[in-house]
């Protein structure tokens, strides 16, 4: 086995990464940002091809299938949650048992399907519903049947591809490469930025050449996108960096140490370390991982190390984060539904005869996010830095606290906004759905541009933070707490939105998100969201408080073992410190 000096010296990785044949690979022709310019393509264009059809999809469901206000809402945070889900199963299959390069290789492929199938539902004609002078007859069961077996379809795929290639990404940086380390610093928020400008190209172009020049060519052109992204995904094979898979089951060793946590509880923790069960120190070298577990068997199981024990605590402290983001993800769940349905009803026209789509106005959420980016990495985390001699500027929690604090003035501004848009229907007595508001859709813009700077800090952090402190084994899994608690938020939105209409509408009363919006009070649900997002910003600085970092242990291991190998061997500890 290769020592860290000779893995120095004949210029391998130190973090282990092998390549497709499992051999170990040369650090300055592998990795860094050569191998994660291929990821980076692929991303912009997954996201063109995601936002392509989530963005419009409630004005397709209410347009095209004719499906009310409540039903299009829940509809699309159905799916949407489901595709933001499926990334826990697509994370197990990685960790567990195909890793990520050969888990995303599979799911890609049923993503294509799914967007081929798309493709087809709205473009044949006997598979979508028809219609005479813009006006559509009501879908069949077996046209709905087929529309949502493909957006299912894509939803699968999703889920093995969003987890991995992220990670996948962060892998091609050596964590005990000093230099490298610094690179990975900005990787997600370089990632984000990719993600952001396929985004914009489908919030500005494919919005419009939907509802201008066919959907058959809006989900087209997306499809095409995301084919020709895969191959240039599988150019870079040669370069890229594959983490050798250390545990067999890491969700398995999860629950090992709940039960056998619950099987000790009745027993008092050894004052000696000697006492606890934990690998030589050679271990932690090879596999990176961290080192507080009975040496002896209980109830027939065999003993959990200290390493395997810390790594249940890490995955206990995310769950208690993981909870608080899920208010934050119900907010982000209004760009795609009731904001694009509040502004179908304001003046979207630019000039006499352009009329900008509604879901178009979420393109300054991906503006805003791409301006404030490159802001945020050259400037606020170096000016951050000097202050602080964190890497990062800000610790990670910093950064989500920031976040969140924007999102409750974004949904303080909506509501505000739909206030103003509720007293212009009053003075103007409007009654009809389809009746324009003689109010300027850019009225919506503050709300967009705010929910945008507030996901540089807290979607992209987000994303860093669960990769960051997730136990080595479980880096794809512990993605999965940041996408699914998105998928959990447009779960709970559409739990509030259906709820909220049935408890309001009670009695012949006006229901708070009718099928008319001009004829509705969604100023009453916008309140009702700022209410519970102050509440929740509350809750998650109590959780930041109580949680405790990650020690980057790999690091300290590596110095430790560098300092043991210019000893005797007699002279080497046998004791391991905690």
């Amino acid at each position: 086995m290769l020592s860290f000096r000779n893995m120095e010296a004949k210029g391998y990785t130190q973090d282990g990464t092998v390549n497709l044949r499992r051999q170990p690979v040369i650090s300055s022709k592998t990795g860094k940002w050569k191998a994660c310019a291929f990821l980076v393509g692929y991303e912009a264009f997954e996201r063109m091809a995601f936002y392509g059809v989530a963005s419009n999809l409630v004005v397709y469901l209410t347009t095209q299938l004719h499906e009310d206000t409540v039903s299009s809402v829940r509809n699309v945070n159905n799916w949407s949650g489901a595709v933001w889900m499926t990334p826990i199963f697509g994370a197990y299959i990685a960790d567990s048992y195909l890793g990520r390069f050969w888990t995303f290789t599979l799911s890609s492929l049923v993503y294509v399907l799914g967007m081929v199938l798309l493709t087809l539902a709205v473009s044949i004609k006997f598979l979508k519903p028809k219609c005479r002078n813009g006006v559509c007859n009501k879908a069949t069961t077996s046209q709905i049947a087929f529309f949502y077996s493909s957006l299912y379809i894509i939803a699968i795929g999703a889920g093995g591809t969003k987890p991995n290639i992220s990670t996948f990404g962060a892998d091609q940086f050596d964590d005990f490469d000093p230099y490298e380390k610094r690179l990975k610093a900005s990787f997600f928020n370089w990632w984000m930025f990719s993600s952001f400008t396929g985004a914009l190209v489908a919030t500005l172009g494919l919005v419009y050449i939907q509802e201008n020049l066919g959907w058959g060519l809006g989900y087209g052109i997306p499809t095409i996108g995301l084919i020709l992204s895969l191959l240039i995904f599988y150019i870079g094979t040669p370069i890229y960096r594959h983490k050798v898979r250390k545990t067999k089951s890491p969700a398995g060793e999860f629950f090992r140490v709940v039960r056998a946590a619950f099987a000790n509880r009745h027993r008092e923790q050894p004052r000696d370390s000697s006492e606890l069960h934990e690998f030589d120190l050679q271990h932690y070298v090879d596999s990176g991982k961290r080192q507080g577990a009975l040496k002896e068997e209980n109830h027939g199981m065999p003993p959990c190390t200290i390493t395997q024990v810390e790594g249940a605590k890490l995955v206990l402290g995310m769950g208690m984060i993981w909870l608080v983001t899920l208010i934050p993800s119900t907010i982000w769940a209004q760009i795609n539904t009731l904001f694009v349905k509040q502004g179908t009803t304001l003046d979207r026209h630019l000039g006499s005869s352009f009329q900008l789509p509604a879901a178009s106005l979420g393109s300054f959420v991906t503006l805003s996010m791409l301006i404030s980016v490159p802001m945020y990495d050259r400037y606020f985390v170096p000016l951050m830095r000097k202050r602080t001699n964190n890497p990062r500027g800000i610790t990670m929690l910093q950064r989500l606290g920031i976040g969140f604090t924007i999102q409750v003035l974004a949904i303080a501004i909506a509501y505000l906004v739909e206030v103003r848009r509720m007293k212009s229907i009053k003075s103007h007595n409007i009654t009809s759905p389809k009746e324009d508001i003689p109010m300027t859709i850019f009225w919506l813009m503050p709300q967009y541009v705010l929910l945008g700077v507030a996901d540089v800090f807290n979607a992209i952090g987000l994303l860093e933070f669960f990769y960051d402190q997730s136990p080595e084994d479980m880096q794809s899994l512990g993605t999965t707490f940041f996408t699914s608690g998105i998928g959990v938020g447009n779960f709970l939105n559409s739990f509030l939105v259906t709820m909220v209409d049935k408890v309001t509408s009670k009695g012949g009363k006006k229901s708070w998100i009718g099928k008319n919006l001009n004829d509705s009070h969604l100023d009453y649900y916008y309140g009702f969201l700022l209410i519970i997002s102050i509440l929740n910003l509350g809750a998650f600085l109590w959780a930041s408080k109580k949680y405790v970092y990650k020690r980057e242990s790999n690091v300290e291991a590596k110095d430790e073992m560098l300092e043991m190998e210019s000893k005797p061997m007699e002279a080497i500890p046998l004791g391991l410190q905690v």
